[in-house]
């Protein structure tokens, strides 16, 4: 199982409440950086990433109430990249060909049930490497 860490801005929070019992229920170890819900998505997201960088966790969870803010704190950081993901597919394929560190959610796009899937997919999914690696070389050189 992997470590999850998790953040949300107030708009998020409820979101972020729900999905990290449910990844507890599942089994995995999560952190949550934003016990108060009182965070910007900049704030929020600026934590989860730092903490993602610190090798404190092996995935990070940003949740917004659309997800595009916290996408693009988290590609401000170097080394990180992260997906804004609505659904469970798109989850599973930016970690298996992209090896994407971190998603961003927006609680006002997807519901709680579809929320979980996501964050299940992304927790237990793995980067392919190979070809792939070629992309995410020339990602990391951006910053």
């Amino acid at each position: 199982m992997s470590k999850v860490i998790i953040g949300a801005d107030t708009k998020g929070f409820e979101l972020k409440e729900h999905l990290k019992n449910y990844l507890k229920e599942l089994g995995h170890e999560v952190i949550d950086k934003t016990p108060e819900g009182d965070l910007d998505f900049v704030e929020s997201t600026k934590l989860v990433a730092e903490a993602i960088l610190n090798k404190e966790g092996d995935r990070g969870i940003a949740i917004d109430e659309y997800g595009a803010g916290s996408f693009m704190v988290g590609n401000k950081h170097k080394n990180i990249i992260c997906a804004q993901v609505s659904d469970e597919h798109s989850s599973k394929m930016t970690r298996d060909h992209n090896n994407a560190s971190m998603i961003a959610l927006g609680s006002g796009i997807v519901g709680k049930k579809v929320a979980e899937k996501i964050v299940e997919t992304f927790a237990k999914a793995e980067y392919a490497g190979g070809r792939h690696q070629i992309r995410i070389d020339m990602l990391n050189k951006m910053c």
